[in-house]
């Protein structure tokens, strides 16, 4: 007799951290992970808000606004969070909380002192973070690497001690460059990089492509020495794509919600028409 579906053992983890980490945690799931923190009396967390999927019954939580984000105004006039959330433990017994990737992907722990206690990633990249972790923006003011979109310049830059955890979507490679190696990547595939790589923004042909939707039009040039993280899905691109799967001109619910529009605009029309008085 088969086994009930519900007695089927789950994989517990697919990475756990260290055991001389201070504060320990699990990544669980396969393609929309979730970063498990364990909490010891009066530890917290911060994290991105509205990305908390459990937590134990002594975790408080708390959104507060991030004071220390230079860029908070331009954030939230693009649609950006200004704040950030909190979880205390202020039980007297250890404590946990689940917090889930946003999106289809990996959830990545660095630790920021070995990047050099800094790191830029893409401005959604950023997901909770573990002891001294400060996210703030920069801003680049050369003209040739500000490109079209909010997300071509609002770039998050994580600085601190502590461990960090940044999402990306699909599958994520990581390439470790020596000094004066380059490697060319999609502008929209670069989650973060070491702060000692040097960027230079490439368009890869006239400017007219991009009305007309070009891909891999603005590609990153990257040389070393440090480390780039990539992913194969970006957000934006699997967002294009849904996009088009739904405006496609063969999709047959879209042309059935053209043609009653155009026969309520009709009718309405005509309605206004015929009983106006002349």
């Amino acid at each position: 007799m088969a086994a009930p579906f519900f007695s089927t053992p789950f994989q517990p983890f697919v990475y756990q951290s260290p055991e001389d980490a201070v504060t320990s945690f699990q990544i669980l799931g396969g393609e929309a992970q979730i970063v498990q923190i364990m909490l010891k009396p009066e530890d917290k967390v911060s994290a991105k808000p509205g990305c908390m999927c459990y937590m134990s019954g002594s975790i408080q939580m708390e959104n507060v606004y991030a004071p220390e984000n230079e860029a908070g105004m331009w954030q939230w006039l693009f649609g950006k969070n200004v704040t950030k959330t909190y979880f205390l433990n202020s039980g007297s017994t250890d404590g946990f909380v689940g917090i889930a990737a946003p999106s289809l992907g990996r959830i990545l722990p660095i630790d920021l002192a070995k990047f050099g206690g800094e790191i830029l990633c893409q401005p959604d990249a950023f997901l909770c973070s573990i002891g001294d972790v400060k996210v703030s923006n920069t801003f680049d003011q050369r003209a040739r690497n500000v490109v079209a979109g909010v997300e071509g310049f609002l770039r998050q830059k994580l600085s601190g001690q502590g461990l960090a955890f940044v999402v990306g979507g699909g599958s994520v490679v990581q390439k470790n460059l020596e000094v004066g190696e380059t490697l060319s990547v999609d502008i929209s595939s670069v989650i973060a990089l070491s702060s000692t790589l040097n960027v230079q923004i490439k368009y890869n042909g006239p400017m007219r492509r991009a009305v007309f939707g070009g891909d891999n039009l603005v590609t990153a040039m990257v040389t070393g020495p440090g480390i780039v993280f990539i992913q194969s899905l970006p957000f934006p691109r699997l967002s294009q794509r849904i996009a088009r799967t739904v405006t496609s001109p063969n999709n047959p619910k879209l042309l059935m919600q053209i043609v009653i529009f155009c026969f309520l605009a009709y009718f309405v029309l005509v309605s206004s028409l015929l009983f106006t008085d002349v």
